[in-house]
């Protein structure tokens, strides 16, 4: 699960940096902190660092729903994943780094 959302992740946003932190935990970043992808040992939890201030049309936020700041989606084994869903919350959360990058 954790290399296909790596994949859509640089599918979403070819610049993206990725770097591995925290005793292994991969962390994507373009103009701030994107998101993280935590794996358990029953879910992969992708954390949105500024995941309460992106819209989510889609409902795909599942997880740490309660906070200002991050949201994240936990994916289990054998969930589909709405693809075209995830790319455009991704680019949504470069897009909101970038405009906070400016102001």
């Amino acid at each position: 699960m954790l290399s296909r959302l790596r994949a859509l992740i640089k599918e979403a946003d070819p610049e993206v940096a990725e770097e591995w932190k925290w005793r292994g935990t991969p962390v994507w970043s373009h103009n701030g902190l994107i998101c993280t992808g935590e794996t358990y040992k029953n879910v992969v939890k992708m954390t949105f660092a500024k995941g309460a201030s992106l819209k989510d049309p889609s409902g795909l936020f599942n997880s740490s729903l309660e906070g200002n700041a991050r949201r994240a989606i936990d994916f289990h084994e054998g969930d589909k994943l709405d693809e075209e869903a995830l790319k455009a919350l991704i680019r949504a959360a470069v897009a909101l780094n970038k405009s906070s990058a400016r102001g």
